[in-house]
């Protein structure tokens, strides 16, 4: 996952006060040379677009207009709630379902009571007059459903049905989906992971081959690894055999013991190891009644009690499918090639399904869904894989996971590899996030290469897709650990790694360290693809690095991307485009009509439609348009000053006040509903928090 909001001080916009004092100073904005300003890290535009100081410090109620929407928002309002329990939250939620607002889809598709077959058993309201009348007023526009496919499947919820032919249409409410995405949670599947009764053939042969299961058939949770030098004596492993010694195979060869010293030093290993119940069971104990604590259950899945499964777990016979003498050899597995190719990165909110279908109308090559957590996908739960789905026109496309162990790792892509249409599956080892890395994933795995290798070669034994594995230069800033590894991680089976320039303590403060990429590239095999990540916002970045290491396979785009994801086709066309704000406002357009093909058509679509494109307008202000500058081109670290555009539009879209955000949301999305506030889930300035990364 590349963390795409958090920012420091110097990628950020400047405050107003900060303005103030750059303008008011006797070096000021308009006396400073363009050079003068590019070494500052400040945006060097024109003098004749900067807006005059009074006019940007007397502005104060634009501030105080988006400060006082952080402080109404239900993120700060909720922390002084008392907080309820999951038995009260259903509640509300099966009586927010009878309301009127919620009408039954099987009504609202033909306009007739008698269709539904649940009657009074329903958990939809009936009340067909009631949610006419509250219903909010009709957008512009056309249905999107109905323009293509001749019927809309919400019927009399759509926010378009005034634009229907013959009343209300009916039609099959997954009709469009599958036609154009695919990657969906096959209900009998779902079912099975709620149970915990899915069966992981591939996967568990793969880690006996390799030694991860224990004697009992539970998974070693490599609390040996990277323990060089510990002094541990008498204690033993809870995982030792009958000889008082815990086995790990490292590449020397040899064996060591761990005690339970080791173990006290990551907490998250104590936790997993010591609950071996079921998430069932945990569900009757009451255990997890916190919505955050169902994340923490056991990565992977539970140990069965089935009395039909101990003649399966008694047998040494492996099915003929994963005979470890008929696996594939690294050489012989499907490849994929990542060079030359415009990559967007995986990117967390903002790079949802929409908005990869615009970057692939303007150039992207390689797409990857946003990164999902392993724990969530083995649980069956629709949010988690929501994250998989795929559109028809992403025609190089891979899923990102996140785990910390090879179990959890090796079933999930077998899982996927199953139930999913796939191009290459990423692990994600250089997520900064802290609930992430607290629970020992993302860049957590980069201080354990043992669990690295067990994970990269786990994953790559057990699917016939290329895995591909994302990290970053280090987890501690002077402490690069990745250059060490980077020979052997294509002799583990990763096809492809991308290396994020900077640590996860740097966060995403200061430029990428390129020269250190380069030097990776470099010790790289022939057989492992490298792709360098970070700070690419031109055609111009993307030209220089290439030239400077050709044997790099490709760039990742991530954050340029966000702010003007025409960077594919300035990199394609080897120009500087001076996008007009009409073009800007086209590309805006179709994000809102991809959005409501995948999200909906009805009020829920709509402002679930409205609330990602405010998020990625969270970005767009950040582009300076390239005819106000007067050095070509932006760098993402410059600092914008306070300036207007060439048109009221362009001037909008300059403004960094979420209240001007909403205002271009209702060109495009109607009225924002009574009461609605809106603050962008990354926060510049704010790269310390959890919850920005």
């Amino acid at each position: 996952m590349d963390e795409p909001g958090s920012e420091t001080v110097e990628n950020s916009t400047i405050s107003g006060e900060a303005l103030s004092s750059v303008h008011n100073s006797n070096g000021g904005v308009a006396q400073q040379t363009p050079e003068q300003l590019v070494a500052r890290s400040i945006a060097p535009v024109k003098k004749e677009f900067l807006l005059p100081p009074p006019l940007r410090t007397s502005s104060t109620s634009q501030n105080d207009d988006v400060s006082d929407a952080k402080d109404k928002t239900p993120v700060h309002s909720g922390l002084s709630k008392e907080k309820k329990s999951r038995r009260q939250l259903k509640r509300e939620r099966r009586q927010e379902q009878k309301s009127a607002r919620n009408l039954c889809p099987e009504i609202a598709k033909t306009g007739h009571i008698s269709s539904c077959p649940y009657n009074d058993k329903c958990r939809f309201s009936h009340d067909l007059e009631g949610f006419k009348a509250q219903k909010p007023a009709d957008l512009e526009g056309e249905c999107p459903f109905f323009k293509s496919e001749g019927s809309c499947p919400y019927g009399l919820a759509c926010r378009f049905s005034s634009t229907h032919i013959n009343g209300v249409p009916s039609g099959n409410l997954n009709s469009q989906k599958k036609s154009s995405e695919i990657n969906g949670l096959n209900k009998d599947v779902q079912k099975l992971l709620w149970k915990n009764k899915m069966s992981f053939p591939k996967a568990d042969a793969q880690l006996k081959d390799l030694g991860l299961v224990g004697p009992h058939g539970k998974s070693k949770r490599n609390f040996c690894e990277d323990k060089e030098g510990d002094n541990s004596d008498s204690t033993k492993c809870p995982l030792a055999d009958d000889k008082g010694s815990c086995e790990v195979n490292c590449d020397s060869g040899s064996k060591f013991e761990c005690s339970l010293e080791d173990i006290k030093e990551d907490d998250t290993d104590i936790k997993v190891e010591a609950d071996v119940h079921c998430p069932q069971k945990r569900r009757k104990t009451g255990e997890d009644s916190d919505a955050s604590v169902a994340e923490d259950i056991i990565e992977g899945s539970c140990i069965q009690a089935k009395p039909e499964a101990k003649p399966e777990a008694a047998s040494d016979v492996i099915p003929v499918e994963t005979d470890s003498s008929l696996k594939l050899h690294p050489r012989e597995k499907m490849l994929i090639d990542f060079r030359e190719k415009l990559y967007l990165a995986p990117l967390t909110t903002v790079g949802n399904l929409p908005f990869r279908r615009v970057c692939k109308v303007l150039g992207a090559d390689v797409t990857c869904g946003e990164m999902a957590m392993c724990t969530n996908l083995l649980q069956g739960q629709a949010s988690e894989w929501a994250l998989l789905r795929r559109h028809s026109s992403e025609d190089l496309f891979g899923v990102q996971i996140c785990g910390a162990y090879p179990d959890t790792v090796a079933r999930t892509v077998e899982l996927i590899e199953q139930e999913c249409t796939v191009d290459f599956i990423d692990i994600n080892m250089g997520c900064p996030i802290d609930i992430v890395v607290n629970k020992g994933a993302g860049s957590a795995l980069l201080t354990k290469p043992m669990r690295m290798k067990s994970i990269v070669e786990v994953a790559s034994g057990t699917v016939d897709k290329p895995i591909t594995v994302k990290v970053r230069t280090g987890y501690f800033e002077g402490k690069q650990r990745i250059d060490s590894v980077i020979t052997d991680i294509g002799s583990w089976g990763a096809s492809a790694i991308t290396i994020h320039g900077r640590s996860r303590q740097q966060r995403y403060s200061k430029l990428a360290d390129w020269d250190y990429i380069y030097k990776c590239a470099g010790k790289a095999p022939s057989t492992l693809q490298v792709v360098g990540n970070g700070d690419v916002f031109s055609f111009v970045d993307w030209n220089n690095h290439k030239a400077e290491w050709p044997e790099l396979a490709s760039c990742m785009i991530a954050r340029g991307a966000l702010i003007k994801p025409w960077i594919f086709t300035e990199i394609k066309e080897q120009r500087h485009w001076d996008i007009s704000s009409g073009e800007r406002l086209n590309l805006l357009k179709d994000f809102v009509h991809f959005g409501l093909e995948h999200w909906g058509s009805d009020t829920k679509g709509v402002e679930t439609t409205r609330r990602f494109l405010l998020e990625w307008l969270s970005y767009t202000f950040r582009y300076i348009p390239v005819g106000l500058l007067d050095v070509i081109p932006q760098r993402i670290n410059w600092r914008p000053p306070s300036y207007y555009g060439r048109d009221d539009l362009e001037t909008l879209m300059a403004s960094d006040s979420a209240a001007d955000w909403i205002r271009i949301s209702e060109m495009l999305l109607g009225k924002v509903p009574d009461g609605f506030t809106f603050a962008p889930k990354h926060k510049s300035n704010a790269y310390d928090r959890a919850e920005n990364g």
